[in-house]
């Protein structure tokens, strides 16, 4: 990974807050955050054409997973951070991982809010914060962008429409989850 200038590794981090309850996932912790690693394992198979992508990245100390329950007393140096799927985290959540940012280190926020799965999501909140700082870029995909699946990407754009009927007629909106 030459690309990485004075970074030397890139750490995921993400809620382990399910959006709804399951029950207690059995196992240690590192057994029940390996969960939320699955979205990484499969991106890293794409990516490199193998299904141990990921797990060599990590044995090699490339790509470090983290929840954001186990940040505090922490700083994290010389690393591009990746705050991953940031709808799903309370506005505490990611302020206490920002402020684990030491030195060089570059940040990247993902997140849409039209996915959250929380009521109490703090992505809004946030953006609002960030846009005050000039230490932030903004890049906002569009329509165009969405390439997952055409069946997605009429689903969005149909629910952005009705949302537009809604606002416009003082009706409720309809709630947008993942």
């Amino acid at each position: 990974m030459s690309g990485l200038s004075h970074q030397n590794k890139v750490i995921i981090v993400r809620s382990a807050v399910p959006s709804r309850d399951l029950g207690f996932l059995p196992g240690n912790v590192k057994e029940k955050i390996r969960e939320y690693e699955t979205p990484y394992r499969s991106i890293c198979t794409d990516l490199f054409n193998r299904g141990d992508a990921y797990d060599i990245l990590k044995s090699k100390g490339i790509i470090e997973f983290m929840s954001t329950s186990f940040v505090r007393g922490i700083t994290l140096y010389d690393s591009i951070v990746i705050l991953e799927e940031v709808q799903n985290m309370s506005f505490n959540e990611i302020y206490s991982v920002l402020t684990r940012i030491g030195k060089n280190c570059r940040v990247i926020i993902s997140g849409d809010f039209r996915q959250s799965d929380l009521e109490r999501s703090g992505i809004q909140k946030f953006m609002r914060v960030i846009k005050k700082m000039k230490s932030f870029s903004f890049i906002e995909f569009g329509i165009q962008d969405i390439v997952r699946s055409d069946f997605v990407k009429e689903l969005i754009v149909a629910t952005i429409e009705e949302e537009k009927v809604c606002r416009n007629s003082s009706m409720p909106s309809i709630p947008v989850t993942s």
